[in-house]
């Protein structure tokens, strides 16, 4: 269960960043009250998670669901640019999540 709380947690943290982007600076009210909203649950969530799980593995799968997922949809919805050392660097933080996962299941 801890471990879908972190993933529920990176969702949300990936609509905080999104909704960051639309609040222009927190000048437009909608966007800015989504990013409040978003970020105290991301955070709400992954602190529950931390209860059950180590805080370095827990943080880093956060913050890669967060990076990953903010990173394509700016790539596929708001038109940031696309390259393959994009594509790959974002591939190495998925692998190196994965590398934390295996190391911490061996305890």
């Amino acid at each position: 269960m801890a471990w879908i709380l972190v993933i529920v947690a990176g969702l949300f943290e990936v609509a905080m960043a999104l909704c960051l982007k639309g609040s222009k600076g927190f000048t437009q009210l909608w966007p800015s009250l989504g990013f409040l909203v978003f970020a105290v649950t991301s955070f709400g969530l992954l602190n529950l998670a931390l209860k059950d799980l180590e805080v370095g593995t827990a943080y880093a799968v956060w913050v890669g669901i967060g990076a990953v997922g903010t990173a394509a949809l700016g790539m596929l919805v708001l038109g940031d640019d696309v390259s393959a050392v994009k594509i790959g660097a974002l591939v190495l933080i998925i692998v190196g999540v994965i590398g934390l996962n295996l190391a911490g299941s061996a305890h």
